[in-house]
């Protein structure tokens, strides 16, 4: 029997890329006013899996110019800092690698990006971390380590792994996106939380919240935009909280593992979402 020959990627328009950039600026804006759909619907199946993955992919493998970014690295590694106009390009090349990161975790078999890609976003965002805070050794540090992960073999290598990733079936997404939530709900029945259960709760937040900013770029759905804007709410204050507690670290003013109680509004809307998702 011959081998199943998978379709090729969908390819999206430039308004549908944009209309995905815009959610993923947007992404940890608390919205005043915001409301769970009254029932939140989980069937994706596996052709829609596919079309998200392809505007993933799509959004990186067109916003993300090796060549770009390069100059960024070089521009550091002589001046060890960015102009604002520059900060913001670095921003959004980093947005869209970590969206494409969550899509990897999200609709592939094995539900985790692969490492060469994983260690190129961390090695991004340590070096943003340093140039934002004036730490020049750490900048000169971090951007030779991206520069040499942005090589041409390595940049050719994760390339074909991303596009060559294997689809999870509707069946497993669902039981993932499940297993994620229960995740969450077992956290939430803690007093108290280290700064690393904490940045793991935000993990699974920040993937939800990709894939409904994803989903409404492509089905203009009411449910899709409102769980979008629900789930980027408890983004947004997770990523303050999470940034505040990295930089009390650094400043040796309280310990990362240190264990702390969630801030009331962040636990009052995750058991809103833990409460109305099907388990």
């Amino acid at each position: 029997m011959s081998a199943r020959i998978e379709p090729p990627m969908e390819k999206f328009p430039p308004e549908t890329l944009q209309e995905l950039f815009d959610a993923v600026e947007i992404d940890d804006v608390v919205d005043p006013v915001v409301i769970l759909p009254d029932r939140i619907a989980l069937d994706c199946p596996q052709d829609t899996m596919r079309r998200c993955y392809a505007l993933c992919l799509q959004f990186w493998k067109e916003g993300v110019h090796r060549s770009a970014l390069l100059r960024l690295v070089g521009t550091l590694l002589r001046t060890g800092d960015l102009s604002p106009a520059q900060r913001a390009e670095y921003k959004h090349i980093r947005a869209k690698y970590k969206h494409l990161r969550f899509a990897l975790a999200l609709y592939g078999i094995p539900h985790h990006a692969p490492k060469l890609f994983n260690t190129t976003i961390a090695i991004m965002g340590h070096l943003q971390d340093a140039f934002r805070n004036g730490r020049r050794k750490a900048v000169f540090g971090y951007a030779l380590l991206l520069r040499g992960l942005l090589a041409k073999p390595l940049w050719k290598a994760v390339r074909w792994k991303v596009g060559a990733l294997r689809l999870d079936s509707a069946e497993g997404f669902l039981a993932y996106r499940q297993a994620e939530i229960r995740r969450l709900k077992q956290a939430l029945e803690q007093d108290m939380l280290t700064g690393h259960d904490f940045h793991a709760m935000r993990k699974i937040v920040s993937r939800q919240v990709s894939f409904y900013d994803t989903m409404r770029s492509i089905e203009h759905s009411e449910q899709a935009y409102r769980m979008s804007r629900f789930l980027s709410a408890i983004n947004g204050l997770m990523g303050n909280r999470h940034d505040e507690m990295v930089e009390q670290a650094m400043a040796r003013q309280r310990h990362y593992g240190a264990q702390a109680p969630l801030e009331d509004d962040i636990r009052q809307r995750l058991e809103a979402l833990v409460a109305r998702y099907p388990l």
